[in-house]
């Protein structure tokens, strides 16, 4: 690998994280949000409200997904959870990562988080409350195997079914993530994803959570981002395991992609009919000149971006172009053995997309900005590039079926005196894109469903608390729980399953 390369590489996981340092944040408007409380929605929009009647005080549009269409909302168990030295659970990355001084904001770690632990029954109520269809969640695998292997701890999995049993009374599809970044310490110690063998220690995790819940989740998804933690964890080193070494991120790459394809191998071992599939936080990658250099220097970005994940799961093969700017002798190319891509191209039953940002990508492979920032300093808000990755991915690789399962950005939400959090901003952002997602639909993309990001306010890795992405404001020292205007609003898209 050249010392140019590595200079790009670095760069790009900068300009790409998808976490950032708190920026000058989204200008937000509007009237007082409807009335909420603790524990539930409030009856300022009961079951008697107009379907068609948008609570932020507009008319609604005609914009109505296909019959069928789900309305989900995710989170992640580290973010969310807390209880990290309950009930047998191994410590994780992150538990290290958040307790080393200075990496991340405010010495913030996901020790309490949420608490979801203890309060998921009542999250489940307003899970229920606001009509959701689908819940996308991540389940702990320290809290199922503390070490990374062997004999399952059997309170983890009965804290988990008692999960999906409680969605399931409640008409709520689970949809569950085997692996959003809580990797065991343990195995972190036996080198993590660089070492080859933790994508077969995965393989054996999935196996004792696609037998020990069954068929109560009808649909899994592998790994979550693998990009992320191939960027931000390998380049940038602000997420765990916080290391910045350009050889060791891609070779990550491919043996995240090769613990996906043993898992998909795995599961199709067993009688399952659940469905499977990765989620890739995908970007669209635009020249940001009319230059012949920003032209190549785009399709490059979006290779590292995109096509090294894409056309790995869908076509069997890495691009050529990333493959030749990492070089033959880097670490990725001497990885890859025989066979490995067609395990990672195993055939998969849907697609989870997530997604945030859009990038410019000037002639020297550099980034600018084009859009107004959330406080999220590195996410610009354009809502035609989840249009253009969405009929991108139908367009580039066939009619598999796409669920999104995150899209949102965070705000400095406050809580009024009078118990209210007027996130008027995030309606407008929501609105916007799953508007952009209906005209995919009408442009023939098979789209499924779409979780918003996130249900709960929660620790965002290396920010810690100072960024709330959810619907329901979490006041952190009580844990008390206020869905926000935006979750109310939520409820009646739901209702019209439209716009």
């Amino acid at each position: 690998m050249s010392m140019l390369t590595r200079r790009r590489l670095l760069s790009r996981a900068a300009l790409s994280a998808t976490a950032g340092a708190t920026g000058t944040g989204l200008r937000v408007g509007g009237t007082a949000a409807t009335a909420a409380v603790s524990g539930g929605l409030a009856t300022g929009c009961d079951a008697d409200t107009d379907p068609d009647t948008d609570p932020t005080g507009g008319p609604r549009g005609d914009l109505r997904f296909p019959t069928g269409f789900s309305w989900g909302a995710a989170t992640s168990a580290y973010q969310v959870e807390g209880a990290t030295k309950e009930d047998g659970r191994g410590e994780s990355v992150w538990d290290t990562f958040s307790r080393t001084p200075g990496r991340t904001r405010n010495g913030d770690t996901g020790d309490i988080a949420a608490d979801h632990y203890h309060r998921y029954a009542d999250d489940l109520d307003l899970m229920r409350d606001l009509g959701l269809g689908s819940y996308r969640f991540s389940i702990s695998w320290p809290r199922i195997q503390p070490d990374g292997t062997g004999t399952p701890n059997q309170r983890g999995l009965d804290f988990y079914r008692r999960l999906v049993d409680g969605l399931h009374e409640r008409g709520i599809s689970p949809m569950a993530t085997l692996f959003h970044w809580d990797l065991p310490q343990t195995l972190q110690d036996a080198g993590g994803w660089e070492n080859r063998d933790t994508a077969y220690r995965f393989a054996e995790y999935a196996e004792v959570l696609f037998r020990g819940l069954g068929d109560r989740v009808p649909v899994w998804l592998t790994i979550n981002e693998p990009k992320t933690v191939v960027q931000n964890g390998y380049l940038h080193g602000h997420h765990a395991p916080g290391f910045q070494d350009p050889q060791a991120a891609y070779l990550v790459a491919h043996h995240l992609q090769l613990a996906h394809g043993l898992a998909v191998e795995t599961l199709r071992a067993t009688d399952s009919t659940a469905r499977i599939g990765p989620a890739l936080n995908l970007h669209p990658c635009y020249p940001a000149d009319d230059s012949a250099e920003a032209a190549g220097a785009s399709h490059l970005y979006d290779g590292y971006e995109n096509r090294l994940y894409l056309d790995s799961i869908l076509k069997g093969s890495y691009p050529a172009d990333v493959l030749a700017d990492l070089g033959p002798g880097s670490r990725m190319a001497r990885g890859i053995r025989d066979g490995d891509l067609k395990t990672i191209s195993a055939p998969i039953d849907l697609l989870a997309v997530q997604y945030y940002t859009p990038y410019y990508v000037t002639g020297t492979g550099g980034t600018v900005t084009r859009w107004p920032t959330s406080q999220a300093d590195w996410q610009q808000i354009y809502p035609d590039g989840m249009y253009d990755i969405l009929t991108r991915v139908t367009r580039d690789y066939g009619p598999v079926p796409l669920t999104v399962t995150e899209n949102g950005l965070p705000q400095a939400d406050t809580l009024s005196p009078d118990g209210t959090v007027d996130d008027a901003g995030r309606i407008s952002f929501l609105r916007d894109h799953m508007a952009a997602a209906h005209r995919a639909v009408t442009d023939g993309v098979p789209l499924e469903s779409y979780h918003v990001w996130s249900l709960l306010d929660n620790f965002e890795w290396a920010e810690g608390y100072d960024q709330r992405w959810g619907l329901v404001y979490v006041d952190y020292p009580t844990q008390r729980r206020v869905p926000k205007r935006s979750a109310l609003w939520y409820r009646e898209v739901i209702r019209a399953n439209g716009l």
